[in-house]
């Protein structure tokens, strides 16, 4: 029963920390003067307005079934916005694109920060951390048992383990990734280049995943570690 708790907080940690994501980009396009998101009625944390049928629920669902419950990955309706209404015309769709990650990065901040300040041995903290990484629900399940401190302590790591994967992972600069806004801003490229990029953005996100999942792991790795150094 314990191990079914874990997996459902899991999923919907993952669920709010995407929320959160798409919430952000619609907060910064309302404070450059765009307010889409807020008459679409998305600038709210209820998941009925963000939820997507695939990315919220059914892709989630097929991963952990593939992993065996170890791994999921999910994402929410994109929140609408119009660039032309943004103030900073240039750099006003990159901002808007990077405040979803760079809120992602603050979850994580917080998280781990919190996670510092619990008082349980150092080495309970190391173990609870390795057993999120493998996602070993019944190890973690066996050291909860009777410890408020060590409950806490894994929510803040679930939440660093989202939030920094989310974060990571919409800083790739392809379309229709958030990094992609960026790239967009500092690169001079023609409108047609834009075009054949967003169109054909999934495939080449797909090859990236797959041909260099190696090197992207690794990278990834180093900010998960920054920020479990953080929480321990």
């Amino acid at each position: 029963m314990a191990e079914i708790i874990l997996v459902i907080l899991y999923l919907i940690i993952l669920l709010y920390s995407v929320i959160i994501h798409e919430v952000s980009h619609g907060v910064a396009a309302l404070r450059m003067g765009d307010r889409t998101a807020q008459y679409a009625g998305r600038l709210t944390l209820n998941p009925k307005s963000h939820i997507d049928l695939w990315g919220s629920i059914l892709v989630p669902l097929f991963m952990l079934l593939l992993t065996g419950f170890r791994f999921a990955f999910g994402w929410a309706k994109p929140v609408p916005y119009n660039p032309y209404n943004l103030r900073f015309q240039k750099w006003g769709p990159a901002l808007v694109a990077l405040a979803g990650p760079a809120t992602n990065f603050l979850l994580a901040l917080i998280a781990a920060i919190l996670a510092h300040f619990i008082t349980i041995p150092s080495a309970l903290k190391i173990d609870l951390i390795l057993n999120m990484q493998r996602a070993e629900w019944g190890a973690i399940a066996a050291v909860l048992s009777g410890s408020i401190g060590a409950i806490i302590f894994t929510i803040c790591i679930m939440v660093v383990f989202w939030n920094v994967l989310l974060a990571f992972f919409n800083l790739i600069p392809i379309p229709p990734l958030d990094g992609s806004k960026l790239l967009f801003s500092l690169l001079p490229l023609r409108a047609e280049t834009i075009a054949i990029l967003e169109q054909f953005g999934f495939v080449i996100l797909i090859a990236l995943v797959f041909f260099f999942s190696g090197p992207l792991g690794l990278f990834l790795n180093y900010f998960w570690e920054m920020f479990y150094n953080i929480a321990v």
